[in-house]
């Protein structure tokens, strides 16, 4: 039975000791190096911390943050990867949060942690590398370990201001993992092209998919997403088969007319997530590499990846939605009203909420938050279990499949109506000519604003909503932008479009 993220690694490595596990644009490593430097830094990370401490990752994502996780893991550790990039102030808020005793980091950010006062002491990662292994003792480490220990936190956004650490365990990825790649076919011979920041959960996907069956991760340079003739020919480049990517990053590709210049035809599996498809989009990644699988996941981090699926079995017209689909095996969803009453009628929405192993452990130091999502199923007064409230309304179609409605913080009050503004957004995408398109609400002068990327016209866009939405539903505003702001995730910036609006930094359609 496999109880730790490590037996991935031992077994893979005993498969398949001399094959590339994860590349990047200047370096990679065999599965038999990997092992060896991340005992090397496990060591040297347990004569430092104890069991269970948080080790803060502060670095680039590429190999070098790759063996920096599985020392810790050795050293019975839990990983905190930490973007370089991140504002000062917030950095302070998660390091004050982790109270970490140390900082795995390399030579280009000595300076520039040591710049703020962080407060853990550096470790430099080339020479936690080059320290003798301690068999013995991180055979100890291992035999107290227990598959609920921490492998990882990730830090989404805090509604007071404060960074919340989501805390996931050994169990909950390989629970997830294990299904992941069975239903989505992933084999040693696949090539998986990363994304995903590494503090990003798609990355979890990535990397553990990678170390369960002995695959090679290639770790693409994040300018690339810039340049898709440089993206597209890299991806052929690196021959790589699987994608695992947030949509704006498949959407760049096809806004671009990247497929003009070129199809990397290796490409054999497209699964995204983050962000609802667009079916023209889809359409057209289907049209160059009609033979590719195509699988469209969701989940919030808190339940480790992702808790439903829908393989893409069918062509979908313009306007209609792709479903999010069923529960991953071992995970149970469903929906509840108001009224904490459970939702099994085609077409009425209800919150989305998860149970299962794959739930994570809460977040760290912040049992307030954690309270108020990790919650008791009010359907079950006769044991413990814990379900995550998502925050996303969700309902079934006549297929029986779900689909994704929008957030409840994204539904309005307007004109006396209560509006999802993602059912607007659906509505904009019948619009041929729209790429695509984001609807968000001026609280202050009350009124909708769509924002879009395309070719159509205001009068244009009256005439279609008008067929399908009720006059109180139809934008005030139509604002048309050359680009969507995204965040460092992928996802587009709804917060950052709507202060480029306000300070007049676009023109009203």
């Amino acid at each position: 039975m496999v109880r730790n993220i490590l037996d991935y690694l031992e077994s893979s490595e005993k498969l398949v000791p001399d094959q590339i596990a994860f590349a990047d644009e200047k370096v990679s490593c065999t599965y038999r190096e990997l092992k060896q430097t991340a005992k090397a830094i496990g060591t040297y990370l347990a004569d430092r911390v104890s069991p269970g401490s948080p080790v803060p990752v502060f670095m680039e994502k590429g190999v070098s943050a790759i063996c920096a996780f599985m020392g810790a893991v050795y050293a019975g550790c839990f990983y905190v990867m930490l973007d370089p990039k991140l504002p000062a102030e917030r950095l302070r808020k998660i390091l004050y949060t982790l109270d970490a005793d140390v900082v795995i980091t390399e030579e280009n950010y000595k300076k520039q942690y040591q710049a703020p006062a962080f407060g853990a002491k550096q470790i430099d990662i080339g020479e936690a590398a080059q320290s003798a292994v301690n068999e013995e003792k991180l055979a100890e480490i291992r035999q107290r370990s227990q598959d609920t220990d921490p492998l990882y936190t990730m830090f989404t956004s805090g509604s007071t201001g404060v960074p919340k650490g989501v805390v996931v365990s050994h169990r909950s990825v390989i629970d997830f993992i294990e299904e992941f790649t069975e239903l989505f076919g992933i084999e040693p011979k696949d090539v998986i092209g990363n994304q995903a920041p590494f503090d990003f959960d798609v990355s979890v996907k990535d990397i553990y998919s990678t170390l369960r069956t002995g695959a090679t991760m290639q770790i693409i340079p994040k300018k690339l997403f810039s340049f898709p003739v440089k993206l597209l020919d890299y991806l052929e480049e690196r021959q790589v088969t699987t994608l695992i990517w947030a949509v704006s990053a498949l959407c760049i590709i096809t806004t671009l007319k990247g497929f003009e210049y070129k199809v990397p035809r290796q490409i054999r599996k497209v699964i995204f997530s983050g962000e609802v498809m667009p079916v023209r989009h889809l359409n057209e990644w289907r049209s160059y590499l009609p033979d590719a699988l195509y699988v469209n996941v969701y989940g919030p981090t808190e339940i480790t990846c992702n808790c439903t699926y829908y393989i893409v079995d069918r062509e979908f017209e313009l306007g209609e939605q792709i479903p999010i689909g069923q529960a991953f095996p071992n995970e149970k969803v469903f929906l509840l009203d108001e009224q904490n009453h459970l939702v099994e009628e085609t077409g009425k929405k209800g919150e989305l909420c998860v149970a299962g192993t794959a739930l994570s452990l809460g977040y760290y130091r912040n049992p307030e938050q954690t309270k108020k999502v990790f919650v008791q199923n009010p359907l079950n007064d006769r044991y413990m279990e814990t379900i995550y409230r998502t925050g996303d309304l969700a309902y079934y179609g006549e297929d029986g499949q779900l689909y994704f409605a929008t957030r409840k913080d994204f539904q309005i009050k307007h004109m006396g109506h209560r509006i999802e503004l993602g059912e607007i957004e659906a509505a904009m995408e019948r619009v041929e000519s729209l790429k695509r398109s984001v609807c968000l609400y001026e609280e202050r002068k009350q009124k909708i604003v769509a924002f879009y990327a395309g070719e159509a016209e205001k009068r244009q866009l009256h005439r279609i909503l008008g067929e399908v939405l009720p006059s109180f539903m139809i934008p005030n505003v139509f604002v048309k932008v050359l680009e969507f702001p995204v965040t460092k995730n992928g996802k587009i910036d709804r917060k950052r479009l709507m202060e480029l609006y306000e300070e007049g930094q676009y023109e009203r359609g």
